[in-house]
């Protein structure tokens, strides 16, 4: 085991984990069409589509400005569309689970609540009885390997550790999709940099599909199975990047011929977008 900051540690998942390409006739967990959205007198999104792949962390980058957490909103139903449609799987929002990780983790937890108790929360709302709800966040920490004390209240904990309890605040209902918005600017480079860590490990435990927003680069590529890279507003898919970097990745995954390669190559249709507008 690998000692980590702030009292948390993770058993190292000690086998490489390959991500296959999407199959052709694997159907999308997420399917976004003719998608429009205009603030005043702005265009955001102008019919826009999208397939998202189940079981992927995708990461969306692009140029300042161009739509990135708005489309999650959207997704997510914090913001309407003024057009198009949003399935999952077939279905309407309202009719599956999904759990949402804001960028400002200090004003996202209840500071009169414990981490146990900021945890169970969404299954208070969901009328789960006060035992199985914390039986299921108990399950839930043991399954990920995260040692913590839960009684603590947010005022009391890091930054990472107030973070890492709105994740699994988020993953408690056990969400079909997870949506990120920007989950580490908040932090200081080392603990971000750990928190990386911890969210590689929580994709791998739980198999969730998850969609992050970045503004890093390095990050969006380094989390991925594939990097969403937007233009400019009207925003359009400028390009769907695989990320074909095996899993668990480290330190030396950022060296590695493939990721610089594409990470390059991320680079390049970023500049462009940049320069065409």
């Amino acid at each position: 085991m690998t000692p980590l900051q702030d009292g948390l540690s993770f058993e190292h998942v000690s086998q490489r984990v390959e991500r296959l390409p999407l199959a052709a006739d694997r159907r999308p967990h997420v399917t976004i069409r003719g998608l429009s959205k205009r603030f005043d007198n702005t265009v955001i999104y102008d019919k826009f589509d999208l397939d998202i792949p189940r079981g992927e962390l995708i990461s969306i980058f692009g140029p300042n400005g161009c739509g990135k957490s708005t489309l999650i909103n959207i997704i997510a139903g914090l913001i309407p569309a003024d057009a198009g449609q949003v399935l999952f799987d077939g279905m309407l929002l309202k009719e599956i689970k999904f759990g949402y990780v804001f960028q400002n983790y200090r004003e996202a937890l209840f500071p009169w609540l414990t981490a146990l108790d900021n945890i169970c929360y969404p299954l208070k709302m969901m009328k789960v009885p006060n035992d199985e709800r914390r039986a299921r966040t108990e399950k839930l920490v043991a399954r990920l390997g995260i040692k913590l004390n839960l009684g603590l209240f947010p005022y009391q904990m890091s930054g990472g550790q107030q973070q890492l309890v709105s994740i699994m605040r988020a993953l408690v209902v056990e969400p079909e999709i997870l949506f990120l918005d920007e989950p580490f600017s908040a932090l200081d480079y080392e603990m971000t940099l750990f928190m990386r860590e911890q969210l590689q490990r929580l994709f791998m435990e739980s198999g969730t599909t998850m969609v992050l927003v970045s503004h890093d680069l390095e990050e969006a590529v380094y989390l991925a199975d594939r990097v969403l890279l937007l233009s400019r507003y009207p925003a359009r898919v400028a390009d769907f990047t695989p990320v074909a970097a095996p899993r668990p990745r480290g330190l030396s995954t950022l060296s590695e011929p493939e990721f610089v390669r594409t990470k390059a190559h991320c680079l390049n249709v970023f500049q462009r977008e940049v320069r065409r507008s």
